[in-house]
């Protein structure tokens, strides 16, 4: 990433993950089409209806998760990665401070909350529970990790949303899994100059 006030660092997504902003609103149509499910039309159009809001709250990169339920069914997820600037320059007080404050939010309705060991030994935090919704009776599942970048300016946030609480284990060993291969150095340095590729025009091929 190089946009101004972000600083480099590379994950990587699980399959079934692809990136999506507002302008992929009318290929993301498209993908539901062809899965011929109304429920998850409704649901990739509601999140692709947020998608807008969530820059204002400094939200650099989402995807959506897309996976099979069952013989007719799908089940969607939102990951999302949020950078915000440190208000200390102590990794370890500024992960704990954002977890306690990701922890104290009036959303959740059940939560667990525990600490990662990363192989880089970053400070690391997980929440992971059910969140009450504005919009319907369900709840959602939401994880939420957070990190520090080891410079010290910057706090990061890894979340995983989904209509899916039933798979709620699942979804959180995901975001685990998703952390564990976040890194500050490109780990597969590419020749510049080549051009990038959609990865849900990549999906519709």
């Amino acid at each position: 990433m190089n946009d101004i006030g972000i600083p480099p660092l590379w994950f990587r997504l699980p399959p079934g993950f692809h990136d999506i902003a507002p302008s992929d609103r009318s290929a993301l149509d498209a993908v539901a089409d062809a899965l011929g499910s109304p429920e998850a039309g409704q649901q990739l159009t509601q999140l692709m209806d947020h998608l807008d809001q969530l820059a204002e709250h400094h939200v650099v990169r989402t995807s959506i998760g897309l996976h099979p339920e069952g013989p007719a069914g799908l089940c969607t997820s939102l990951f999302a990665l949020t950078v915000r600037r440190a208000a200390d320059t102590n990794p370890r007080v500024t992960v704990a401070r954002t977890s306690l404050a990701i922890a104290r939010s009036a959303l959740w309705t059940s939560s667990t909350r525990r600490f990662i060991e990363l192989p880089s030994a970053l400070p690391c935090s997980l929440v992971a529970g059910i969140i009450s919704s504005p919009t319907s009776a369900q709840g959602l599942f939401q994880a939420r990790v957070s990190m520090a970048h080891p410079a010290g300016r910057h706090v990061l946030v890894l979340d995983l949303t989904s209509t899916s609480v039933e798979h709620g284990d699942a979804y959180t060993d995901i975001i685990e899994a998703i952390a564990h291969t976040v890194s500050f150095s490109d780990p597969e340095p590419r020749p510049s100059g080549g051009p990038n590729t959609s990865r849900i025009l990549e999906l519709l091929l």
